[in-house]
């Protein structure tokens, strides 16, 4: 959603590399999300089997990249103020916050029985500011000590209340504290779990994602993250058992999709980093040959609130069946990825694409 061109390194590093244009591998990957976000949302997710379970594989692991992704992408934004003299382009951040967070929360009213993610989104836009001229040594730090921290206080705060949190999404229409308590705490995307992404997003935003030797270390610690994290996970309820209560501490053991838990966590976030890394290493091929994903990834914001409106509008309350979820994902997939490509033929920007970029012209630094 963001412009992706070639990142700097922080500050007290060497200087500055000249701009490289997008990154088609990123805009690639965002279009991955979104689709496999587009199956996870088109459901049905109550499905057995081999196709089944390939089906749902995107569950828990493309929201993950997709946050990633925002982050990798603020990183690139932000890249100027990083430098001696630079200046935050506050007014861009904090227009396309409030895009997000009013925007999502006006979705989330629409009958399409989708969590949108939007308005988490644009929250952390909003709190990680502070952040973006933080050493990469600070980033890791937080990014690790969230991926931990954040599922613990996600369950101290149900136990202290005696709640058990139902993942109810706000909308525009709730008070200012459910609205702030759900996209903190009670909702889909919990902020103080989906930081830790979201600031490793920053973090790899400020490598030279062009270089080989960093995109063969993603492709390499994200395979490895991704398994060891689920391996250990199912080590741990082997010998511990299931986890049987929804705030309980038995809960930390689980990979499930969405748990909010840390193995589940690391386990999604190392499979969005793989993924991150292999498109990385084939940019030269998603350059050449996928430039209908690369289009599609320019055009994310689009597609995704396109998808949400072609669910809310057409297609609920289908799919009963898998055959029709895979059919209705299918359809919606290819048109959007047809739409991206005409539309980017003849304008450079997606529709509301031009609503995040409208601003930065009166910003006191380019973004």
């Amino acid at each position: 959603m963001t412009r992706t061109t070639a990142s700097s390194p922080a500050p007290g590093s060497h200087p500055a590399r000249p701009s490289l244009g997008r990154v088609a591998a990123l805009d690639a990957a965002r279009a991955v999300a979104i689709v496999g976000m587009m199956a996870v949302n088109v459901g049905p997710r109550d499905v057995e089997g081999p196709v089944g379970l390939l089906y749902q594989l995107p569950a828990g692991r493309a929201s993950l990249l997709f946050m990633v992704l925002a982050g990798v992408g603020m990183s690139i934004l932000t890249r100027t103020a990083r430098q001696p003299g630079g200046h935050l382009p506050w007014q861009t951040i904090l227009w396309r916050a409030a895009l997000l967070l009013v925007g999502g929360l006006a979705l989330q009213m629409l009958d399409h029985e989708v969590s949108v993610i939007l308005p988490t989104y644009g929250f952390l836009f909003l709190i990680c500011m502070p952040l973006l001229r933080r050493s990469n040594l600070t980033l890791a730090v937080i990014a690790t000590a969230s991926t931990l921290a954040g599922p613990l206080i996600w369950l101290l705060a149900q136990r202290a209340t005696g709640q058990t949190y139902d993942f109810t999404q706000p909308v525009l229409a709730d008070a200012p504290r459910d609205i702030l308590e759900g996209i903190v705490l009670s909702g889909s995307y919990p902020a103080v779990v989906w930081i830790a992404p979201f600031v490793l997003g920053l973090l790899l935003g400020r490598a030279d994602l062009r270089a080989r030797r960093v995109q063969v270390r993603l492709a390499v610690a994200g395979a490895a993250t991704a398994l060891i994290a689920y391996v250990l996970s199912q080590i741990l309820i082997v010998l511990l058992g299931e986890p049987s209560e929804p705030a309980g501490w038995t809960k930390l053991v689980s990979a499930v999709d969405h748990s909010q838990m840390p193995l589940w966590l690391i386990s999604g976030t190392g499979s969005a980093v793989l993924i991150l890394g292999i498109f990385l290493l084939a940019e030269d091929v998603v350059a050449r040959r996928l430039k209908f994903l690369c289009a599609a990834g320019r055009l994310s914001l689009t597609v995704y609130v396109g998808h949400l409106l072609v669910l809310a509008a057409w297609v609920r309350p289908e799919p009963h069946t898998l055959a029709e979820g895979i059919l209705i994902t299918l359809v919606m997939a290819v048109a959007a990825l047809i739409f991206a490509s005409v539309w980017t033929r003849f304008f450079a920007t997606g529709p509301l694409e031009f609503l995040f970029r409208w601003p930065r012209s009166r910003s006191s630094s380019r973004g």
